[in-house]
């Protein structure tokens, strides 16, 4: 079996500003593997976030291929992307993004529960994931009630919650203080090895990008290796 998780390929996204073509990027092909760590640094508005939104099966595809875990997502209905993103893909942004009206435990506990999973066993596995993210303590606590940082941790656990092959997230520590988001970093790298997870990152943080096995500039459409 391949451990190419995401296979992108010669893929092109552009918008119409009423004078023509306007493009984002083109022809960028990019492969991730199997427990590999990568960053991707631009400028704002350079197209990064659009970029790793298009790898995750989220925006629409103007040209090229996307083989998510093997499958070409253009031959999927909506469901069935829906059902490979679940169980393929986990997905961490710069806003938590969590329900303000459910606890930590529900909260990380929703993916499953969405793919039909028991709830005892949706709650067993989100308990185990905030143990593993150090919030052990805060189970049933709402989002309100948690900090930026905890709050950001309590998105990682619900992204890994599925047991997801990789996870994109964008600009993860973004919202958080310098100490909080190390704290972040060292968690994410931690859990990458542990449980060899693919990691991609969309961040202007330098440190953080150079901690990762490869980092990619994306400037101009273009995407190409850099050294930090």
């Amino acid at each position: 079996m391949s451990d190419i998780i995401i296979d992108c390929q010669n893929l092109d996204q552009y918008f119409d500003d009423g004078n023509g073509r306007v493009d984002i990027f083109q022809n960028i092909n990019l492969q991730i593997r199997r427990g590999e760590r990568l960053a991707i640094v631009g400028a704002s508005g350079s197209g990064k976030s659009t970029l790793l939104y298009m790898m995750g099966g989220l925006d629409i595809i103007k040209a090229g291929k996307l083989f998510i875990d093997g499958q070409d997502i253009s031959k999927l209905n909506a469901k069935k992307l829906g059902q490979l993103r679940n169980k393929t893909l986990g997905f961490v942004y710069q806003f938590h993004h969590l329900l303000p009206e459910f606890t930590a435990l529900e909260n990380v506990a929703m993916p499953l529960l969405i793919r039909g999973d028991s709830t005892s066993q949706a709650r067993e596995k989100a308990n185990y994931l905030l143990e593993q993210v150090g919030l052990s303590h805060r189970v049933t606590h709402k989002p309100g009630e948690l900090s930026g940082g905890e709050r950001q941790r309590a998105a990682i656990a619900r992204a890994l919650v599925t047991n997801p092959k990789c996870l994109l997230a964008d600009e993860p520590t973004g919202n958080l203080d310098n100490t909080t988001a190390r704290q972040v970093y060292d968690l994410l790298i931690k859990l990458n090895e542990e449980m060899n997870i693919s990691l991609v990152l969309v961040t202007h943080d330098e440190k953080l990008a150079a901690s990762m096995d490869k980092v990619l500039l994306l400037s101009d459409g273009n995407l190409a290796d850099i050294d930090l």
